[in-house]
């Protein structure tokens, strides 16, 4: 979207000032010889600072209305990367990109003067330069600023991904997030989104009256879930500490000590394989709130996720209005794979009837009970639920922190959501009898010696506190990474996460 003609390339370059031959050395080399005569010629190439600039995007709004051919008055400064640029004799045209937008760029030669006008041209694709000039829309209709001043603000010594294609190497781009950034507008926009993701999700949390808080990474017992945790040392003192894999018994404990609504939005780990859906360094949020059940959790999820949808626009095929649709956990296990588990209290007993129904499962008379229904619901329930689900009331063995069923012995007030074919959200009215939590703890360490490397370890402060006294309380961890593959229409969790774990 220009006005001006194309004129002949320079040699050895496109009509948008790229380069079109030469090794990637060589490309290096030319870079690094422009950037020394910016120096000879008493050009800093890495200024410290350039006040008072105005977003692109601030200044396509401000003139959204200017008709074709129009001029004004008004000046901005902008700065940002070079993206294109069209001419080399009296009149060139640049484009200019921020993380807003893209603007035109018109520099004359009569205006700028000859050593401005030939340092303009002379940089390079992807340099970062900062532009004064006035606003005016050019004939056909493009929002231009006519320039009357350049300042270098860095030289790019290294060519940007080609402006056509971007980078197009799936493992390149996780690996080298900032030239997947630079080169794929869709990219940018995607972690744009990903941001209003979570300023909608902490919103709708602050207005509801939860205050964030912020518990220990480095923990000397982990709990929370079931999960295996990397393990550190610290030297000064002299003991290994867990990277946390939950935030859930550090936020009860505050719960416990009266902060009765309170969240957490940050990191978790998980020493676990990696898959479409699996990181093991990934955004959760957690929040627990007093006198309520799992019952007000589920609302308030419908209501958070929903308003995200709204937030980011989203349009694909998932219907996110609540009330979302209900199942039994064991009610959709002997729907999708005939197999009562209630009928079946041992592990061994549960392994032959799976084995009955034809079921493969890998290791099945190596597993805990536990672990053969956890695998029953992964693999036959969770990747047939597409449109938002809620799979309620879990059996105890499998919910070493939720409160015991109301009505139906044998399970818990627990539910989880799934959407997409995978678990977004975990969810308990929370268990807060310490003599019943004690009990539950003992359960998970004979599971532990059993061989369930995932069982929850006993925590003694965690029953202490609670022998305080922990008021009812509903609770929740909703995956943050996974929520944005859901509005962004991504299949892997590597393409919503900035820098994924990766093979070396």
């Amino acid at each position: 979207m220009s006005d001006d003609s194309t004129p002949n390339p320079a040699p050895g370059h496109s009509a948008d000032g790229s380069s079109t031959r030469g090794t990637a050395d060589e490309l290096i080399a030319v870079r690094r010889a422009k950037l020394d005569r910016l120096r000879a010629d008493g050009i800093d190439p890495f200024p410290p600072a350039f006040g008072g600039v105005t977003s692109i995007g601030d200044v396509r709004a401000a003139h959204a209305e200017l008709e074709a051919g129009a001029e004004t008055e008004d000046r901005y400064r902008v700065a940002g990367r070079l993206h294109a640029r069209r001419g080399q004799g009296k009149m060139a045209f640049l484009d200019l990109d921020d993380r807003s937008g893209r603007l035109q760029l018109q520099a004359k030669r009569d205006v700028l003067g000859e050593e401005v006008m030939d340092r303009l041209l002379d940089l390079d694709l992807g340099d970062l330069v900062g532009i004064d000039g006035v606003v005016f829309c050019s004939r056909r209709g493009e929002l231009s600023l006519r320039v009357e001043g350049v300042t270098v603000l860095a030289k790019s010594l290294r060519p940007p991904p080609d402006k056509h294609h971007g980078l197009q190497d799936v493992e390149q781009r996780f690996r080298r997030r900032e030239l997947d950034l630079l080169g794929n507008e869709d990219s940018r926009a995607l972690f744009v989104t990903r941001a209003k993701v979570i300023s909608t999700v902490r919103r709708q949390l602050d207005d509801a009256g939860f205050i964030e808080v912020e518990t220990p990474i480095l923990q000397p017992l982990y709990g929370g879930a079931l999960a295996r945790p990397f393990t550190t040392h610290h030297n000064a003192l002299d003991r290994d500490f867990y990277l946390r894999i939950a935030t859930e018994l550090y936020l009860k404990r505050l719960v416990v000590g009266g902060l009765e609504r309170v969240y957490e939005l940050g990191k978790d780990f998980r020493n676990e394989g990696v898959s479409f859906k699996h990181n093991p360094e990934f955004t959760m949020l957690e929040w627990y709130e007093a006198y309520a059940d799992y019952e007000d959790a589920a609302a308030r999820l419908e209501s958070i996720v929903h308003a995200v949808a709204v937030a980011v626009n989203y349009d694909g095929e998932l219907d996110f209005t609540p009330p979302w649709r209900r199942v039994s956990f064991v009610g959709a296990i002997q729907e999708a794979t005939g197999v009562d588990i209630m009928a079946h209290p041992d592990a061994a007993d549960l392994a032959e009837a799976i084995r009955a129904k034809g079921l493969e499962l890998k290791g099945l008379d190596e597993l805990t009970w536990p672990q053969l229904v956890d695998d029953l619901l992964s693999k036959h329930v969770e990747p047939n639920l597409r449109q938002p689900t809620i799979v309620m009331d879990y059996p105890v063995a499998i919910s070493p922190f939720a409160k015991a069923h109301r009505t139906h012995p044998g399970l818990t007030e627990r539910f989880e959501a799934f959407c997409g074919g995978m678990e977004i959200a975990n969810a308990f009215t929370e268990l807060n009898d310490p003599d019943v939590q004690r009990e539950r703890f003992e359960a998970q360490a004979r599971y532990s010696e059993a061989g369930d490397k995932e069982a929850q370890p006993y925590d003694e402060v965690f029953v202490q506190a609670l022998e305080q006294g922990m008021p009812p309380t509903g609770g929740l961890g909703l995956g943050i990474d996974r929520l944005v593959m859901l509005m962004t229409g991504k299949r892997s969790i590597r393409e919503v996460v900035l820098f994924p774990a990766m093979r070396d």
